[in-house]
């Protein structure tokens, strides 16, 4: 019988010499109805999941009644042991090191299309083609800018073959392609959720109501106003050397979950990884998948959106503009391409009683999960926001029960205010 390895990091049983906690930024809990030992419990999770091995640098913030109570991080954010490629340099993870968001970037892209529906230079029903005429073939004149919002827009994934960093790389050519995709469904009528495609659809749409790129325009319009630290489509070189590198860890993905990984993103777990870590994908814009930003961006961003759009007296996005973005789209439908049943606004990942993303009695928490442990999140009843960021690369191991533990402990900790 073989024997199945699971590839993880050295942990040492000290971790003072990874850790790094931004005491500067931290409240007293007390001062937002937080105890200390109870601030401790919900770190105490986060050190189990890093002493599994599998994630090598963790990062981790949480607000409270708008106040920071943790910002904070383990681990390496390269040169992780037992990980590492030869001669990688050395680097203990920071709060303010930038990790790649992966598809939490859909919720980025989802408020920017928002926001032109909000200004007036689109309207969320109309038809895709109204935007990009070329993109019409096929039955795709049917689809619509919601349909593409909601996992509905019938084209899921990129062609087979076609999924690679110098395609992803070339807009244009990924334009291209997708208006001469032959949709899987008539859009609107299946769930199935669109790791890459979406984002191209919306992005160019962007550029062609807005005049610029998503990249710009986000910076232009959320990431100044809001002080955003990084946040961004793609990172400026000058931060190349801070970024947290991927690694692939955990047991090899039984079928059918590769399977799924495989369906979804267009290549292997292994190789969406390489293109994770490669300097192409951190200098392009793919709006689906290659924001970054920090943990404290991440807090910060959900924090804006779950006051409304107004944050430290700057407005962003119109109260209704939000409430439609939390308007349910599907409710524990099956999502064809995950093979799991889910809860969608128009952008989000929703929350529930029972079974959420983001632990027990949430049913009002919103937010976006990342391949494959990248998780933002705002519970209003608890009046919370959180990043929680990771390095480690890995479908099924101990992690997910240690992640559970540590979301059962936030709603715990973190009582609710409404």
């Amino acid at each position: 019988m073989a024997v199945v390895i699971s590839r993880r990091m050295t942990v040492s049983p000290s971790l003072v010499d990874v850790l790094t906690y931004d005491h500067n930024h931290e409240v007293d809990p007390r001062d937002v109805g937080m105890t200390l030992e109870g601030v401790r419990a919900i770190w105490r999770h986060v050190e189990a999941i890093y002493r599994t091995g599998l994630h090598p640098a963790l990062t981790f913030c949480l607000r409270r009644h708008g106040q920071v109570v943790m910002r904070r991080s383990v681990g390496y954010a390269s040169g992780a042991p037992g990980l590492a490629a030869a001669g990688e340099e050395i680097r203990i993870a920071r709060p303010d090191t930038p990790f790649c968001l992966f598809s939490t970037s859909k919720t980025m892209t989802a408020m920017v299309i928002h926001l032109l529906d909000e200004r007036g230079l689109l309207h969320i029903d109309d038809p895709v083609v109204e935007y990009i005429p070329e993109f019409g073939k096929y039955g795709k004149d049917v689809m619509t800018i919601r349909h593409v919002l909601t996992h509905r827009a019938g084209i899921p994934s990129l062609a087979v073959g076609h999924a690679s960093l110098d395609m992803l790389a070339d807009w244009d050519a990924v334009i291209a392609l997708l208006c001469e995709a032959r949709p899987m469904t008539v859009p609107g009528r299946q769930l199935a959720y669109h790791a890459i495609t979406g984002g191209f659809i919306l992005g160019e749409i962007v550029r062609r109501v807005a005049g610029s790129d998503i990249r710009a325009f986000f910076a232009e319009a959320v990431g100044k106003p809001l002080g955003l630290e990084v946040m961004s489509y793609g990172l400026v070189r000058e931060r190349w050397h801070e970024v947290a590198v991927n690694y692939l860890t955990g047991m090899p993905a039984p079928p059918p979950i590769g399977w799924v990984v495989q369906r979804a993103l267009g290549m292997g777990l292994r190789r969406v990884i390489e293109v994770s870590n490669d300097p192409r994908w951190y200098s392009g814009i793919v709006p689906s998948a290659n924001a970054f930003a920090t943990a404290d961006d991440v807090s910060r961003f959900f924090q804006l959106l779950m006051r409304g759009g107004e944050l430290d007296g700057v407005r962003v996005f119109a109260p209704r503009t939000i409430r439609r973005v939390l308007n349910e789209s599907s409710y524990l439908e099956l999502d064809v391409v995950l093979g799991i049943p889910a809860r969608y606004g128009l952008g989000v990942m929703l929350g529930g009683n029972f079974l959420s993303f983001y632990g027990p009695d949430t049913p009002k928490a919103f937010g976006h999960y990342g391949f494959t442990l990248i998780i933002g999140w705002a519970d209003p009843q608890r009046d919370i926001a959180v990043g929680f960021l990771a390095s480690g690369k890995c479908l099924i191991d101990t992690h997910l029960i240690r992640l559970f533990g540590l979301l059962r402990e936030i709603s715990t900790q973190c009582s609710k205010v409404h």
